[in-house]
Formats: C-alpha cells, structure tokens, sequence
C-alpha cells in the first residue's frame, strides 16, 4: 500500500472514531437504565424494573418492531410506572423494551423563525429539517427568580383601539383573553399578532382545528411570519401532544428573551392544555377536585404561565397573551377562575356585544389591565375614568330608556353619555381588515369632536328657527 493511500485510511479511521464519539456522546445514546411493559390499558400501560431510576414528568422510549416511541411518565409505584404514550395508536405489546430517556428537550435556532412545527419539535411544513441549537432546554423548565428579574416599565401599542385605550399592555405583561366559544378569540389574537413591537413572536395553537391552522399562520401573520414560529397541536392529536405544545412554545420563547429579544408569546388556548392534562390525569388514576379537573391541572397551569413575563437583567421578556375558553360562558369556571389569579389583566369578549354586530366584542368595563398605569399618561387615565363612567351610566339606564323613561335635561351626565357613548362605541370598532390604530387616544377624540360638532349644529338650526 502506497503512503498516500496509508494516510487517507488513517484519516478515515480517524473520521470514523469521532462521528462514533459524537453519536454516543449524546445522552440519548447512552447505556441507560430500562423495563419491561407489564400491563396494557386505554390510555396508559405500565412498565416493571424502572420504578427507582425515573422520575415523575421524565420520559421513557418504547421499543417495538416498527421502531421507537416516546411516553412520559404519569405515575411511580414501588413495582411499576404509568406511562401515557405520545400517541395511543402506537404498537405496545406485552414484555416490549422501554427505555429511560429523562426530561424531554428542545434545541431552539434562530433559523426555527418562519417555521411550523409540532410539539416534539419537527417541523411539519414540508420546508425541511430543523437545524438544532447549541443549547437543549428541558420543556419542563422553572421561572426565573422573582428577585433577579426585571420590572415592567414600558407601555406597547398593540393596534387594538378597545385594548390599547382602556386595557393597555407593557412589555413583559400576561394579559388573558376570555371568552365562550365562537365569540371570537382567535379573531382578536389574530390582530394582537401583529403587533410591531417585538423581534420575536411564537405562536402555540392548541386543539385548534386543524383547517384553521394554515389561514391563522399564512393570513394573519403576514410580514410577521418571518419572526414567527408557531407550535401546533390540532384537535385530533393525542392529549400528550396538546399537553407539550404550550410548554414547548415557551420553552422557545425562552431561547429568543435570553439572547434579548422581546418576544409576544401567544396561547390559543389554555383552556384546552387543561383538558389535555385531565384527560392524561384521569387515565392515570389521578381523582377529580373541582368540577372534574384533578389537582394537576391547578399546579401545571402556575407553572406555565409563570414561565412568561420579564427575564433576569440583561436579557429580553416575554410578553404573554393567553386566550381562555370560558366553558358555558361561565367565567368562573375553575380554569378561568384559576388563570385569574394568576395573569396580569384580562380581557373579556362579551357574546351579546358580538350579536349586536360590535368586533371585537370586548367589555370596556370587566376588563381590567393590573399594568394599565405604566402605560398611561395622567391625562388618559382621567380620561379613560371618565370614559367608563359614561359607558356604565348609558348602560345602566338602558332599560329605563327603552321604555321611555329618559327626559333629556334632567341628569346632565346621562345626557352626556346618550350623546357620546355611541360615537365611543363606533370608534372601538374594528375588524382583522382594518389598519391597526397608531394613536388610539387620537382616533377617540376625532370621534368625539365629530360628534359634538353634529350635536350642535341641529341646537344651532333650532335657535335660528326661533
């Protein structure tokens, strides 16, 4: 053999040596610690010999003839482990491999920005492999420590006059969206989507339907797709899956706030990780505490949103807008009782505003912003205090004026609010179509100026009569 030819071999040896030590580098490929399947039910099955080396929440592979599937770990006991596969449709039979694998990660890239992908991180928009970064997270990642992270102290303009005039957002803020079915949260999430005032923006599409998610991600994102990476988990996917989805959004959205970037995380909906989380609970054996939601529901819904809002000094935030379905347009339901508590405003869609033709059907005066000082100036928020008084006199003499109670010059305040309540109506007024408002506060005292301009001119008409 010629010495060329001895010197590639060795160099191919030598290339051989370290892709071998690449791939067992890597923890997946490791020796670890394994089972055997015992029993099999709906929902769940259970694996001997892994009791003592997982942990609750870890995640162990399953190993059959048509390769190998993920699960995670619901439940310990000194004999066996409850384990919920990622997908019940996946070949499990009794003695099969199982597998420790630890807490599931994600390696999030900058290039995942324009990208669609499930919930275990593969991309599902025919557009190619991902590229992995540097860093693997775990999904099931803790929130900063209060102490070490910054304040809220910047406003932000979302383009939504109903929101930016009575309920507005700061950087850093987790603002609840509630409301029954088919009122019309995605709607509304679709306009705060394009919002102009972050670098970053992931989208968690949970249980949404799955005709819905291609219009929401292409249509509403438009120039924003480019900065955007959506999670989707649809209606017919496994409990699992829309149980991961939120939590691996965010776990994205982490990656963006620690290289500084302010990130708009939207959740749609958290309504439906709860369920996912029932369902997998109740398969387990885990027992219901309130209204059929097992006390699991109530520690992983802190947790999640916890996770957003602002990061340690030095980096980025996290600006949160979740979306509640509220169950029966009961708005205390447990859910949305719980995810109260816990955010720093909501906004609630009234379905009656929604009938009388009123888009977005936002309730001026049970939605509240914790924040809303941070973003006003005095003088709009003595303006917005007027607004609401005006807006809950007009309403709450409706009745009375239907029946033709009301005699103009009697109350000088309900006067004021029957003239200028309606032009406020119209102003908030405002559909996916239309450009996003610059200057909300500026469209709102065109509108009321207009109006007192035509309130005058019959009063003027009338004193030349006479």
């Amino acid at each position: 053999m010629q010495p060329a030819e001895l010197t590639g071999a060795a160099e191919q040896k030598m290339a051989d040596v370290a892709a071998l030590l690449r791939r067992f580098s890597r923890p997946d490929t490791l020796i670890g610690h394994g089972g055997k399947v015992k029993t099999i039910a709906a929902g769940h099955y259970t694996v001997t010999g892994l009791s003592h080396h997982v942990r609750l929440g870890e995640f162990v592979a399953h190993q059959s003839k048509t390769g190998v599937h993920l699960g995670e770990v619901v439940r310990v006991e000194p004999d066996v482990i409850f384990v919920c596969p990622i997908e019940p449709g996946d070949p499990i039979g009794i003695g099969d491999l199982v597998l420790r694998r630890g807490a599931f990660r994600l390696s999030p890239d900058d290039s995942w920005c324009g990208r669609t992908i499930n919930s275990l991180g593969e991309p599902i928009d025919g557009l190619g492999a991902l590229q992995s970064g540097t860093k693997a997270r775990s999904i099931s990642n803790t929130a900063p420590p209060s102490m070490t992270r910054q304040r809220v102290t910047k406003g932000f303009k979302t383009g939504v006059r109903a929101i930016d005039i009575f309920s507005p957002l700061c950087l850093g803020q987790r603002l609840g969206i509630f409301a029954g079915s088919g009122v019309g949260k995605s709607t509304l999430l679709s306009m705060l989507a394009r919002a102009d005032a972050f670098d970053k923006v992931v989208i968690a599409l949970v249980g949404e339907r799955g005709r819905e998610v291609r219009e929401f991600i292409e249509d509403t994102l438009g120039a924003n797709l480019q900065k955007s990476v959506a999670v989707v988990a649809t209606s017919d996917e496994s409990p699992m899956l829309r149980k991961m989805a939120p939590l691996s959004a965010i776990t994205i959205a982490e990656h963006f706030r620690d290289e500084g970037h302010n990130v708009l995380l939207i959740v749609d909906s958290v309504t439906r990780f709860a369920h996912a989380i029932r369902e997998v609970a109740t398969a387990s054996g885990e027992p219901p505490v309130a209204r059929g939601y097992p006390a699991s529901v109530f520690t992983e819904m802190p947790k999640l949103l916890e996770r957003a809002g602002p990061g340690p000094e030095g980096t980025g935030s996290i600006t949160a807008i979740i979306s509640i379905l509220v169950d029966g347009d009961n708005h205390n339901d447990p859910i949305a009782d719980s995810t109260r508590g816990i955010l720093d405003g909501h906004i609630v869609l009234d379905r009656a505003l929604a009938e009388e033709g009123r888009y977005p059907p936002i309730d001026p005066l049970a939605s509240i912003s914790r924040l809303a000082r941070k973003a006003w100036t005095p003088d709009e928020e003595k303006l917005v205090s007027r607004l609401k008084s005006l807006i809950h006199r007009f309403e709450e003499t409706r009745d009375l004026r239907l029946i033709g109670g009301y005699r103009p010059g009697a109350d000088p305040d309900l006067d004021m609010a029957v003239k200028q309540v309606p032009p406020i109506y119209e102003v908030l007024k405002q559909s996916p179509g239309d450009r996003p408002s610059r200057d909300a506060f500026a469209d709102m005292a065109t509108a009321l100026k207009n109006a007192a301009s035509q309130n005058q001119a019959p009063a003027a008409n009338m004193v030349r009569q006479r």
